[in-house]
């Protein structure tokens, strides 16, 4: 679940998406574009804003890069589950990893131990658990303040995903029930009670961490008028523009294969 909080990862993700469209966009930019798009006149006005909410420093914390051996990150590569319409693929690039979520673009991750690496475009960092061969058998995404475990997968498996995905994105049809677990999730942000037993674990967590932050924004734009369908994003999630008595939102919003709510967040929208 994204807030104003998540600005930067946004305008990466922003930068990239623009990037296969063949408009170059600079990381400053897409900075300031993602500040205009919360309401705000600059991204030093938007940066400034996140620090007071989250009592934190802008700045990123300085990490160091260390090296490991080739055949240390050969053991990580491979396919990792984020969820039933995502899959994590890790590839080597040399002396360093390169991460690929379904639906975006590469991501390089750069080791500070054995198993614990940082993204330098984005706020993440992944820890590789290892098994008993030294393989890894899983990974811990950290970003958000939020740990979202990954199981590994194989190949095949992945590739399943992959084409669920792909025919989802290609029909442009939202899943069954998607509008009303969006329409509940957003009573529950707005009376402070959602409904944790809706979500993923990974997503109820970020949904706790947030709700005071999320639930003042909904009470400013006021109750919804309607909700409208617009399409479906590159991860399959469903896209919607809600609007409100005082304003409007873009949602994704995702189910997984068991009926919760898998992926969720939130963007400024017309």
């Amino acid at each position: 679940m994204r807030d104003f909080g998540d600005a930067k990862v946004m305008a990466q993700t922003l930068r990239e998406a623009l990037t296969t469209k063949s408009v170059a966009l600079t990381h400053s930019e897409s900075l300031e574009l993602i500040a205009k798009l919360f309401g705000c006149h600059d991204w030093n006005v938007l940066a400034a804003k996140i620090k007071s909410e989250s009592h934190l420093p802008v700045a990123e914390p300085a990490r160091h890069e260390v090296a490991v051996a080739v055949s240390i990150l050969d053991e990580y590569v491979g396919f990792y589950k984020l969820n039933d319409n995502a899959v994590l693929a890790v590839t080597r690039d040399e002396d360093h990893l390169i991460t690929q979520l379904t639906g975006q673009g590469t991501v390089p991750i750069y080791a500070k131990s054995n198993t614990e690496f940082f993204a330098k475009v984005v706020h993440a960092e992944f820890t590789f658990v290892i098994g008993a061969k030294k393989h890894a058998t899983s990974l811990i995404m950290h970003q958000n303040e939020v740990d979202i475990p990954l199981e590994r997968i194989d190949g095949a498996s992945a590739q399943a995903i992959a084409s669920r995905t792909g025919e989802k994105v290609k029909s442009q049809s939202a899943s069954p029930g998607t509008e009303p677990a969006l329409r509940r999730l957003i009573d529950g942000l707005t009376s402070g009670t959602p409904n944790y037993d809706e979500m993923s674990p990974a997503l109820a967590e970020a949904t706790r961490r947030q709700l005071p932050t999320l639930r003042a924004g909904l009470s400013e734009v006021g109750a919804v008028q309607s909700v409208r369908f617009l399409g479906v994003g590159a991860q399959g999630e469903d896209v919607y523009t809600v609007r409100h008595d005082n304003g409007a939102a873009h949602w994704r919003i995702v189910l997984d294969l068991k009926g919760k709510i898998s992926t969720a967040w939130v963007t400024p929208g017309p």
